[in-house]
């Protein structure tokens, strides 16, 4: 049995949040007891195999991430299963969704098997998106009803907008009749010029074209209506623009809260424009930072409801396809080892949300949107915890991930995840302080 004893325990399902023992058993939570003071009880007690002093500690349900690209198979050299699911553990994720614009693409029921089969043989629960058309090409619909039969939790083109409005559409029935999600990238290439880049003061730097807001206002108009029309569970990708966000807040207030959904990024909820011209390639992401405005629109959305979760968009790229020339150098960064601290820092520390909204946000949200079985910190419900001391800095020098593709590289940062237990294991452990017995 494995007790944490004394940390502020954060339960978004219940909205509680108090200082509690916890008592792991197998891959369970087996108790939670008010904390007690007798701490040779504890020790005497031979059932307890590791007791730990969580004081100072938050400890909330492990973090559902359900946008990552671990890049299996096809592009191994950035990231696989095994490796994208070590880097989660280190940031306090212990389910994941993967991307399925991998090669081959994730359209068909063996290539989702395989990426299944992969995380399985890692501590966390991995589960998996399949793709929206064949091939990722946005002209001829994949099997839903069998991908999803298969384990498909999720259907999209992510990295690849779908242009064609009729496929668009018939997808969206096909979601609708299967009573699955579609999640959707936003950003119509007719207004990009030279992607990754805001179009305004970031391009105006690198004297390129970017960006334009439009490019992610114009898709979210259309795929809300389309969802409006067809009654699809969708859900909204990296929002990026203020516009967007108020889309989706009029929509919601129009009676679709159940199924137009929206996700933010640590990055698009913490940084701007200003910071691709700072960090260069490592804050180039699709779709780009933008505006302090735009970055303060996404934030209300979470404070007001409008956006419901927060994840990644954990991205990959090997050094030498971002050490280019601005204008040559892939899109994208890493996030799982930082978003929480980015987030917490961003969000809980300047008052915006409570910790148990933070919690909602990275946790029980998306794996309600996803329908998994993930997201609470109560008795009887699997052990997936992260335990987070919010005050330890540290220097973010190394990655698990088998690339280091972020603006936080090599920087220093306030908070850290020093405990990720999975189905009642450590996946990663920086406890040795904090044991007792």
């Amino acid at each position: 049995m494995i007790v944490l004893k004394g940390g502020l325990c954060v339960d978004p399902e219940s909205a509680t949040e108090d200082i509690r023992d916890i008592f792991i058993e197998g891959d369970k939570i087996s108790d939670i007891r008010e904390p007690s003071d007798s701490m040779d009880k504890y020790l005497k007690d031979e059932h307890i195999t590791g007791l730990y002093d969580c004081s100072d500690l938050i400890i909330g349900p492990g973090i559902v991430d359900a946008h990552v690209h671990f890049r299996d198979p096809g592009f191994t050299h950035k990231e696989d299963i095994i490796t994208g699911a070590m880097a989660a553990a280190r940031g306090g994720v212990t389910s994941v969704i993967m991307m399925a614009n991998t090669k081959p693409a994730i359209d068909n029921t063996d290539t989702l098997k395989y990426v299944l089969e992969k995380g399985r043989q890692t501590g966390i629960h991995v589960y998996s998106s399949a793709t929206v058309t064949k091939g990722l090409k946005g002209e001829e619909l994949t099997d839903m009803a069998a991908l999803k039969e298969a384990g498909a939790v999720a259907f999209t083109d992510d990295g690849i907008p779908i242009l064609m409005e009729d496929i668009a559409r018939k997808a969206m029935e096909m979601a609708a009749e299967c009573k699955t999600i579609l999640s959707f990238h936003e950003e119509n290439p007719e207004y990009i010029d030279n992607n990754g880049i805001n179009r305004g003061k970031a391009s105006a730097y690198y004297g390129l074209g970017g960006s334009d807001r439009m490019a992610e206002i114009s898709m979210v108009e259309r795929d809300i209506r389309l969802a409006g029309e067809t009654g699809a569970n969708i859900n909204i990708q990296h929002i990026s623009t203020a516009e967007a966000v108020e889309l989706i807040r009029q929509a919601k207030a129009e009676g679709m809260d159940d199924i137009i959904h929206a996700e933010a990024t640590p990055h698009h909820l913490s940084m701007t424009e200003d910071d691709i011209i700072r960090y260069g390639t490592n804050a180039k992401m699709n779709p780009p930072l933008r505006t302090p405005a735009d970055r303060d629109a996404i934030i209300q959305g979470l404070v007001d409801g409008t956006i419901e979760c927060i994840a990644t968009d954990h991205a990959p790229h090997a050094f030498d396809e971002k050490n280019q020339p601005i204008d040559k150098a892939p899109s994208g960064i890493i996030g799982l080892e930082t978003s929480l601290a980015v987030s917490y820092n961003a969000l809980v520390a300047t008052k915006k949300l409570s910790l148990l909204q933070l919690f909602c946000k990275m946790s029980l949200n998306p794996a309600r949107i996803y329908k998994i079985n993930a997201g609470q910190l109560a008795i009887y419900r699997m052990a997936d915890l992260v335990i987070f001391d919010p005050k330890k800095i540290h220097y973010f020098k190394e990655s698990r991930s088998k690339s280091f593709n972020s603006p936080l590289a090599n920087t220093r940062i306030t908070g850290d995840v020093i405990g990720t237990i999975s189905s009642g294991e450590f996946v990663y452990d920086n406890m040795a302080e904090r044991r007792l017995k």
